[in-house]
């Protein structure tokens, strides 16, 4: 009988000094697992915006469906999901969303500044993407110090009707690292997607998993280090760890990659 090797070469975290359109692309087309750029942004910078964020007071997602607790900083859709579409209550959201970024003083978008560094080797700019022609929120400030469930994402799964104006072929996660504790925070990827036996695990009235949903298959785990940005296929069931030292506090987005090679996000 012959060996079998148990480790698929496809699912791994490759490490970069940029994000390359050659790596986007194998993301996209499953040869990559995630992608990790470390020093994506300045320290620096980091710091700057990390400051602003811990003058203000961040909000809890809604404890019905997100538990253990998760704060953030901004207007995420999956709130205002409703029946496979989004609920009008959004658009008032993301417009006092704007103001409240706007109200942290920074001179520069922090956003906006993950998009063009995202998309500094892809042939078109990085862009927000829309629905029924209005620009979707940007993304959001995370703040997971006791964890994520483990969970996927997949908005074609999730809005019956499809979530922005374009055609997407693929979906990613980004987030950019702002502070890390010393002691847990990983985030754990497992080589399992959904499949319709997994809602037999779910967790009551939650968007997450029990973790015995993905068995003993292959996994791995990436610790971010503060000025990381990470690009990820959410595809994959993924979890984060709590946080045991310090505060975990990532700038978050999804990214669509469409049927004419465009990079879109929402938050």
């Amino acid at each position: 009988m012959s060996n079998v090797n148990s480790h698929d070469p496809f699912f791994t975290p490759v490490t970069a000094e940029a994000f390359r359109r050659e790596d986007i692309a194998a993301l996209a087309a499953g040869r990559h697992a995630a992608i990790r750029v470390p020093e994506f942004l300045s320290q620096s910078t980091c710091d700057e915006i990390l400051q602003a964020l811990l003058a203000v007071e961040f909000e809890s997602y809604g404890s019905a469906r997100v538990y253990p607790q998760v704060m953030r900083f901004g207007v995420g859709v999956s709130d205002h999901r409703l029946d496979g579409g989004v609920d009008d209550s959004y658009w008032d959201a993301i417009e006092t969303d704007r103001k409240n970024w706007l109200d942290l003083g920074l001179n520069f978008d922090p956003f906006h500044l993950c998009r063009a560094n995202l998309g500094t080797d892809w042939p078109k700019a990085v862009r927000v993407g829309t629905r029924d022609g209005k620009p979707m929120g940007p993304g959001v400030a995370r703040e997971p110090n006791q964890g994520f469930q483990v969970h996927f994402d997949d908005s074609r799964r999730e809005y019956s009707d499809g979530l922005l104006d374009a055609n997407l072929i693929a979906q990613f996660a980004f987030n950019l690292y702002l502070t890390m504790p010393e002691e847990g925070g990983e985030t754990v990827m497992w080589r399992h997607r959904w499949q319709p036996q997994d809602e037999n695990y779910r967790l009551p009235d939650s968007y997450g998993y029990h973790e015995s949903v993905v068995g003993d298959v292959e996994s791995f785990e990436i610790k971010p280090r503060a000025a990381e940005a990470i690009l990820l296929d959410p595809g994959y069931f993924h979890a984060v760890r709590p946080s045991r030292s310090a505060r975990r506090i990532a700038l978050g987005f999804a990214v669509g990659l469409t049927d004419t090679g465009e990079l879109l996000t929402w938050g």
